[in-house]
């Protein structure tokens, strides 16, 4: 594997001039040089389109009327509620399936239904709706079954639940295979013959559309904004395209939990020692919040974070907060170990270059080999399946660089595999351990076979320069209005020219820097790059990161994240 220096000569990707576009947009919007330049490089200039972009409301959601089986799904658990019927709610147990089964759950319940919530879990049948999910399913007395997050590719057990005398409604966002599903209902932005525009959607948004359209046909006056926060949640940490009707919807999310926190969010970051209060970055939710609810799933069972989402009673989220702290330290310490072993394979067998990347042992936790695939993506670049054995079977993940697509790259490895499932952005395998040297092969053809190369490099390049005429802390300001940020709508990197080194320090072996810029004084910091510090103590540099404000230091103060330094040109 190649891997660029900690500090480099010279650093690549240097974004320009602004375009001569960005001049008018700086002055029809009254925003800064810099913002600007932003704006017009991702095709922002019309003014109208600029501010549905950086203020996105509920108020201009697709209307939802084009969603295939939506209304034939709202009629059946309308018809359920009124005439008390029991109803199970299967979901899926990442946070996506958990946040829906959330929705479901508590808002039929609040519309007068009988429920009764089940999840998926990777030790007993593992993900979607399987043999042993479908017998936990009849065991409650259900007469109606509504799948979150699964059930696109679960033919077989969904038939087997009519045949029982279930009716079925699938709620998923999961690309459909061509078979006709034998359900009484399928939600899927991505069915053929869905009018729905936005495909975007996860399954906890579909899932809050589907209680609002019950609502409608009960004539409740439910609000079903008090969703929105598990609707943020569930997208974010699925990697959705935080774009659209998802921008919308992540932007009144993240204040609602701002504003009023469930009991149990408070509960958790009490019991993390973080503050879930004042989420400004999608980030925040991707690294700190999502992780934890999917830990319980991940070593063991997911019931307790479905919990701690549906409680109301202060004491008893505590418990169940202090519970899932617990799973969330696990988790760490399988995953560290999981990746000195797995990283060690691929030096050993050379793997690093390949095209894809497949690596597998025996004990490996199914439930860290996610976390695992993509921390081994995002260091080599390429896409990536790591598998757990146990026994003659493996179960893996599959991640990859930003914008391949994974699930394509499976079908052409679909006769080396025992089952797959998910999207292009993150899938899972079921493999025979006698077949992981295959796969391998098959998976490095598959990749080159689809322009891998293509998506090759570390992503770390700035999209803009800081303007020296622009205040930063301005531009900071500015930035945070392109929140939520992630798939779909990156946070933009920003290019420091020639900034003068004014202190350099290497607090816990972090990089802490002191910048001067034409005129201006800015923070950098930088994870284990300490021993830079001595390096870069007075010298003139380049730095391209994240620019923020940095709330530690408060007032003016401003931060940059760095990641990448070298040598000012």
């Amino acid at each position: 594997m190649a891997t660029r220096p900690l500090f480099e000569e010279a650093l690549p990707g240097d974004p320009g001039e602004a375009p001569s576009a960005a001049e008018e947009v700086g002055k029809s919007l009254g925003v800064t040089r810099t913002f600007a330049d932003i704006l017009a490089r991702r095709g922002l200039t019309e003014p109208g389109a600029v501010g549905r972009f950086l203020e996105p409301k509920l108020a201009d959601l697709t209307s939802p009327d084009g969603m295939l089986d939506r209304g034939a799904a709202a009629e059946r658990l309308a018809r359920a509620v009124r005439a008390h019927e029991r109803v199970c709610v299967f979901g899926d147990y990442d946070c996506d399936g958990i946040t829906a089964t959330a929705i479901l759950t508590d808002g039929l319940r609040a519309l007068g239904g009988e429920v009764t919530p089940l999840l998926a879990t990777r030790l007993e049948g593992a993900y979607g709706f399987s043999w042993p999910a479908f017998e936990r399913v009849r065991a409650t007395g259900a007469t109606l079954l509504v799948t979150c997050d699964c059930g696109s590719s679960d033919h077989e057990r969904i038939a087997a639940a009519s045949s029982a005398g279930i009716d079925v409604v699938v709620i998923d966002h999961h690309l459909v295979p061509k078979e006709t599903l034998p359900a009484l209902a399928f939600l899927n932005p991505h069915r053929p013959g869905c009018a729905f525009p936005f495909k975007g959607l996860a399954s906890c948004g579909l899932a809050m559309s589907v209680v609002a359209a019950v609502r409608k046909l009960l004539g409740s006056t439910l609000d079903v904004r008090r969703y929105l926060d598990l609707v943020a949640i569930g997208t974010i940490a699925d990697v959705a395209p935080l774009v659209g009707d998802n921008r919308a919807l992540v932007r009144a999310g993240m204040r609602v939990l701002s504003t009023s926190p469930r009991p149990g969010f408070v509960a958790l970051a009490a019991a993390a020692e973080r503050n879930f209060s004042s989420f400004r970055e999608a980030e925040e939710i991707a690294f700190q919040l999502a992780p934890r609810l999917n830990a319980p799933g991940r070593v063991g069972h997911p019931d307790d974070s479905l919990a701690l989402l549906l409680e109301t009673d202060p004491s008893r989220a505590r418990a169940l907060a202090a519970s899932i702290e617990q799973a969330q330290r696990d988790r760490r310490g399988v995953q560290e170990a999981m990746l000195v072993e797995a990283h060690a394979d691929i030096e050993a067998g050379a793997w690093g270059a390949s095209p894809g990347i497949v690596v597998a042992r025996q004990g490996w936790h199914p439930g860290v080999v996610g976390i695992a695939a993509g921390r081994i993506a995002s260091t080599y670049t390429r896409p990536t399946i790591v598998i757990g054995l146990e026994g003659e079977h493996g179960r893996g993940s599959v991640r990859g660089p930003s914008g391949f697509p994974l699930y394509d790259a499976l079908c052409r490895c679909s006769d080396v595999l025992t089952g797959f499932g998910g999207h292009q952005a993150a899938a899972g395998v079921h493999v025979r351990a006698d077949r992981v040297d295959a796969l391998r092969a098959a998976f490095a053809d598959a990749c080159t076979a689809l322009g891998v190369e293509r998506y090759g490099g570390d992503g770390v390049v700035a999209d803009v320069r800081l303007d020296g005429r622009d205040s930063p802390g301005r531009v900071a300001d500015e930035l945070a209005r392109l929140e939520p940020c992630g798939e779909g709508n990156r946070a933009p990197l920003v290019r420091v020219r020639g900034a003068r080194v004014t202190d350099a320090r290497s607090p816990k072996g972090h990089l802490r820097l002191g910048l001067s810029f034409e005129g201006h004084v800015l923070g950098a910091f930088a994870f284990e790059l300490g021993p830079l510090a001595e390096l870069v103590a007075g010298q003139t540099i380049d730095v391209v990161g994240r620019l923020r404000r940095d709330t530690f230091r408060g007032g003016d103060a401003v931060d940059l994240r760095i990641e990448r330094i070298g040598r000012s040109g």
